[in-house]
């Protein structure tokens, strides 16, 4: 109803003329739909990070994984995912440098359908790559065009964003790999290859259960949940809510494994498994959860964009963001999980290294222990690409020969191709759109 009641308010208004309101009718129009078709990609693609270490250790089957997946990264969206991706407040660009914000329509159309036409090939070709560094390609792309074409000046483009991003290639997937190995390496010294690994894992997997709550409640509070304004709170309140939960959860954990017993038919460490399946999907889920709130916004903020200068004829970056856009980007996301998400889940789950149920928890672990420092240090990191790195430094726990390094020099190719990929497309779509309907 909100997008009928804004073409109506457009075409009430006396102010345009008819040839205007048709365009803007247009641009409206094209760009919901590709909004959803970017959320539907983001879905497709992403949906790895969280799962795919799950699936690939068989800790859950696909279908469980993807109802999981769908679920949270669903909530995610829709309850906290209200903010406007940064690449719309002016990192990349000065919104006001733009004489004409017909312009700007023109190019946050064209980020989202170019940005997701390369993301649909690359989960085509199985390949895990960064949503938002391919929706800042496709805005830096329309952004340089711009300036090549005289409509703003060079001066008004900013390249720090892209600087950070090449950093973030190397930065990403060290960091999950570094803190994925450590964490394998800690579970196989104090669990794996003790005498006892039953009663080993009884008492230690407490410690760890704590550390991941510890880990999880800093994440939702200074990331997760970010839109809902949690990482103002003083830091000695978080850090006591964290060590409260993980205080609470250890315990639970030490109660529940007293009472687990060994099964008839279990192997040396299918007990074991059977724990450490259920921390990675606990982490898993936390994942999707973020994804669905961050991410999101790589579909929805170029939307909103289009609506705040509709709506004022400006981007207004404190316009809150309707709830039928963060509705429409959570169950496209949803769609993309359900069709599509089983290609790039195959690759990170099974193609680079074997995955098992604790390897799978330091994978995991280790991507969203990276993300979490990594970003309150200001580093620029990428989830899909510690993800990535997380499976490549517990595959490397065994040697390089667990690792398929045919599969992740295709996945590196990708990530650098991204941006130029992404850009190229966008610009593509641009200067048809210019051609089109005129620059005026």
């Amino acid at each position: 109803m909100y997008l009928f009641d804004l073409m109506n308010k457009l075409l009430d208004s006396k102010e345009m003329g008819r040839e205007k309101l048709e365009l803007i009718s247009i641009l409206l129009i094209l760009t919901v739909l590709a909004a959803i078709y970017m959320a539907w990609t983001i879905g497709a693609n992403d949906v790895a990070n969280a799962m795919g270490t799950s699936v690939g250790s068989g800790a859950i089957s696909l279908r469980t994984a993807i109802i999981i997946a769908g679920l949270f990264d669903f909530l995610g969206a829709v309850l906290v995912g209200g903010h406007v991706s940064a690449t719309i407040k002016g990192s990349i660009f000065d919104p006001a440098a733009f004489a004409n914000a017909q312009l700007i329509a023109y190019g946050m159309f064209a980020a989202l359908l170019g940005t997701a036409l390369f993301i649909t090939l690359a989960t085509y070709l199985n390949l895990p790559v960064s949503t938002s560094h391919g929706i800042v390609g496709g805005v830096v792309g329309f952004a340089v065009t711009s300036a090549v074409m005289g409509h703003i000046q060079f001066s008004d483009i900013a390249g720090g964003k892209l600087i950070e991003i090449v950093i973030s290639w190397l930065v990403s997937p060290l960091a999950g790999g570094v803190f994925a190995f450590l964490t394998y390496l800690i579970v196989k010294r104090t669990i794996l290859h003790s005498n006892t690994p039953r009663k080993a894992a009884r008492k230690v997997v407490p410690v760890f259960v704590g550390v991941v709550f510890f880990i999880l409640t800093l994440s939702i509070i200074w990331k997760g949940l970010k839109n809902l304004g949690l990482s103002e709170l003083p830091f000695v309140h978080v850090l006591g809510i964290a060590l409260s939960s993980a205080v609470i959860a250890g315990l639970l954990a030490y109660i529940l494994l007293q009472r687990t017993r060994h099964r008839k038919g279990d192997g040396k460490y299918d007990l074991v498994d059977r724990i450490f399946g259920y921390l990675l999907i606990l982490t898993a889920c936390y994942i999707a959860f973020a994804h669905g709130a961050n991410d999101v916004a790589n579909a929805i903020g170029p939307l909103a964009a289009v609506i705040s200068i509709f709506n004022h004829g400006y981007i207004d970056p404190n316009a809150s963001i309707p709830i039928w856009v963060l509705f429409i980007g959570g169950i496209a996301i949803i769609i993309g999980i359900a069709t599509w998400g089983y290609k790039v889940i195959e690759t990170i789950g099974t193609k680079i290294t074997v995955i098992t149920p604790s390897k799978g928890f330091a994978a995991t672990f280790g991507a969203a222990t990276s993300v979490l420092i990594c970003s309150k240090m200001g580093l620029p990191v990428s989830t899909s690409h510690c993800a990535v790195g997380g499976v490549i430094g517990v595959g490397l726990s065994r040697g390089t020969g667990a690792i398929d390094f045919k599969v992740v020099r295709n996945i590196a190719l990708s990530w650098v191709i991204t941006i130029p990929a992404a850009a190229t497309l966008t610009v593509i779509i641009y200067l048809v759109l210019i051609g089109i309907f005129g620059s005026t």
